[in-house]
């Protein structure tokens, strides 16, 4: 009787007689979040799952919300571009690049990454896979071919293979690994790479697949209009990113992006919303770093990215100034060491959009209103919802300028000094900016 009542009493006060487990921390609601692209082979020394998995507690603090992880799947050799590979060359979607670690790692930092408060979606290459990737042997029939064989997405691509999505099997057995990553390591979704090259009604039908198990994001590669009807959250700002390269070099005026957010009003419904980027994996490696490509720049248009309609990424290294291009296709290193401000800059900018609700994006996002003042080399807009506000005042020209802005007074805060708005006539030098809240 004794051990009867013992038991009855560890089963209902389970907590003194097990192992306490971690406090689960709530999710983020997307409109707000902010996402963080991780190269895990980069990301540390050791390039593996678990060596990246102590840097959750940074990666909580500097405010990221979503972990995206670059194509964790084992990489083909044959054709193989580096030593190494590329991450978008699959050999299996259904494992783990033992380069990496092993199915259990990867479950550990999934599970570990929720009760933090992560949500963590893999980047998924559904267009092609690897030369060795089993299914050229299985189903040759699931490829493109040209003059009887398999055949490249793109002419540089040579080292993977196309897949045909006119085939119904292959189709079925894409969904059904893309539900076992959800089903085998809980994972909360994808970034699904060039997204654009495999039909919209595959993805749709995908996302109807997993939503079926569990509530997903989905992130596209792709800035086509039809995408995000129904199958993706979230795409690609890509003709953003191209114009503010364009106004940082010279080439364009802060003016011209005015005629930017006039296109996306019309292009997008208000469902719909957009990635902001300075830079990303395939940014960094092939174009440069963020400060090559926006010298002096950098800072404001770090704001912009944060404050305007869409979600705000990060990429590894990005939060402390990574200043050179990562190798591809062979092992690199990120130095953590380094610019700590710049770390503390956008742990700012990441609790200015969770707790700004004017910030949020897609159906909840505030609304956006370019301002007119008396200087068009000044950028000014401002987000408002409910009693949220913020006004951005951006100087992306090469001279001090001078500006007046009607709509701010002393109910306005300056977001970084904490001091309230004393005047209407701004001066700001190249490259510098105002964040004013209420």
């Amino acid at each position: 009787m004794k051990i009867i009542i013992s038991a009855l009493i560890c089963a209902i006060s389970f907590m003194s007689c097990s192992t306490p487990t971690k406090k689960v921390v709530e999710q983020r609601d997307i409109a707000q979040s902010v996402i963080y692209e991780v190269n895990i082979r980069q990301h540390t020394k050791e390039g593996t799952i678990n060596a990246f998995r102590k840097h959750l507690p940074q990666l909580k603090e500097l405010g990221v919300d979503i972990l995206w992880l670059m194509p964790i799947f084992p990489i083909s050799e044959k054709n193989r571009k580096g030593s190494l590979g590329s991450y978008y060359s699959v050999a299996d979607y259904r494992a783990v690049n033992p380069e990496f670690g092993t199915m259990e790692d990867f479950k550990a930092l999934v599970k570990e990454a929720h009760s933090m408060g992560f949500k963590l979606i893999l980047d998924w290459v559904a267009n092609h896979t690897g030369w060795d990737n089993e299914l050229i042997n299985t189903h040759p029939e699931w490829y493109t071919h040209k003059d009887g064989k398999i055949v490249s997405p793109v002419e540089d691509w040579t080292d993977t293979a196309d897949l045909n999505f006119d085939n119904k099997d292959m189709r079925t057995y894409m969904i059904e690994s893309l539900k076992f990553w959800i089903n085998e390591a809980d994972i909360d979704g994808y970034r699904c790479d060039m997204a654009g090259m495999v039909p919209t009604d595959f993805w749709e039908t995908a996302r109807v697949a997993l939503d079926s198990i569990k509530p997903v994001y989905m992130l596209a590669e792709a800035n086509n209009a039809d995408l995000l009807v129904n199958a993706f959250h979230t795409g690609y700002a890509w003709e953003l990113l191209h114009l503010t390269e364009d106004i940082a070099e010279g080439k364009k005026a802060p003016k011209d992006l005015n005629t930017y957010f006039a296109k996306m009003d019309t292009m997008y419904s208000k469902n719909s919303s957009l990635l902001n980027f300075l830079t990303n994996h395939d940014e960094n490696s092939w174009s440069g770093t963020v400060a090559e490509r926006y010298g002096k720049y950098a800072d404001a248009y770090a704001v912009f990215t944060f404050t305007i309609p869409g979600m705000p990424l990060l990429y590894s290294g990005q939060e402390v100034g990574l200043d050179h291009r990562l190798l591809f296709f062979e092992k690199d290193s990120i130095d953590w060491t380094k610019n700590a401000n710049i770390r503390a800059f956008y742990s700012k900018l990441s609790k200015l959009k969770h707790d700004n609700k004017a910030l949020g994006a897609g159906a909840k996002a505030g609304h956006m209103e370019i301002l007119k003042t008396n200087n068009d080399n000044i950028f000014t807009y401002k987000r408002s919802k409910d009693r949220n506000a913020v006004i951005v005042t951006l100087n992306f020209s090469n001279d001090t300028q001078k500006v007046t802005i009607d709509e701010i007074d002393n109910t306005y805060t300056n977001y970084i000094t904490n001091k309230k708005c004393a005047s209407k006539e701004l001066t700001l030098k190249s490259g510098e900016y105002y964040i004013w809240v209420k």
